[in-house]
């Protein structure tokens, strides 16, 4: 079993605005019901998860009704958020699961999966990513950011998988990889500039950029190839929000 942190404290400032005026995404109406409630429906829903710790804003609290489930104050930025979850549960040795708030077509399947693919969990970091062919056939249309490799073109997931005791020493990098999650090519920059030709050009393997990338800041890290592309489709932008209404009222 595994504990959780659920990052739902984003504010409503961007494109989502054009879609509802909630003060933030995680309280977003879709399908008659809050984002949130999705991705936290999934993550009790699953067996492996033990105590879930939702960073987030008061209002969410009309929302828990679970005893292994509870609502701490959030911050400013995201690693901020992760690093209150974390205290929150204790700072534990053992790996937690971080998972945003904006996937709200996520599954117990698909979350069981990433968590069976982890193994024994020996590792610091665990990450997912998805291939296009994947999402394509899933949810064709779908506009998803890219990464071209030399094994395919491969989205990230938005749950991973943190040891605690090794998040400081990740923060300052991990930030960057945040800001720049979007925008590939000024994400390989940050990695080095020889890493930045072999993306360039397409040569880069998923082994290659997991061993560059977890070298960069000292930890054991693991890509993780899913089958399930509900834990790479995140809402934040107006033709997301809509495809992902759709599919849940269709439901």
């Amino acid at each position: 079993m595994i504990d959780c942190v659920l990052l739902a404290g984003s504010p409503n400032n961007g494109p989502l605005q054009d879609v509802s005026t909630s003060r933030y995404e995680a309280t977003i109406p879709v399908g008659g019901r809050p984002m949130f409630s999705f991705v936290l429906d999934a993550l009790r829903g699953s067996d492996r998860i033990g105590q879930i710790v939702i960073v987030g804003p008061p209002e969410l609290e009309h929302y828990i009704n679970h005893p292994d489930t509870r609502l701490v104050p959030m911050k400013q930025g995201l690693m901020d958020n992760i690093a209150e979850g974390f205290a929150a549960l204790g700072m534990p040795d053992a790996p937690v699961l971080v998972a945003t708030s904006d996937i709200p077509l996520l599954t117990v399947a698909a979350l069981d999966d990433f968590l069976v693919q982890c193994g024994a969990m020996d590792a610091d970091i665990y990450y997912p990513v998805v291939s296009e062919p994947t999402v394509s056939k899933v949810f064709p249309g779908v506009k998803r950011t890219y990464v071209r490799l030399k094994d395919g073109r491969f989205t990230g997931g938005n749950i991973s998988i943190f040891r605690p005791s090794v998040f400081a020493q990740c923060r300052a990098k991990g930030e960057e990889f945040t800001l720049y999650r979007k925008k590939p090519l000024k994400l390989a920059m940050v990695v080095g500039s020889g890493f930045l030709v072999w993306f360039v050009v397409g040569a880069l393997s998923l082994a290659d950029a997991e061993e560059k990338i977890t070298g960069l800041v000292g930890v054991r890290g693991r890509v993780i190839v899913s089958e399930y592309p509900e834990i790479a489709v995140d809402v934040d932008k107006p033709s997301d929000y809509h495809l992902v209404k759709s599919l849940l009222n269709a439901g």
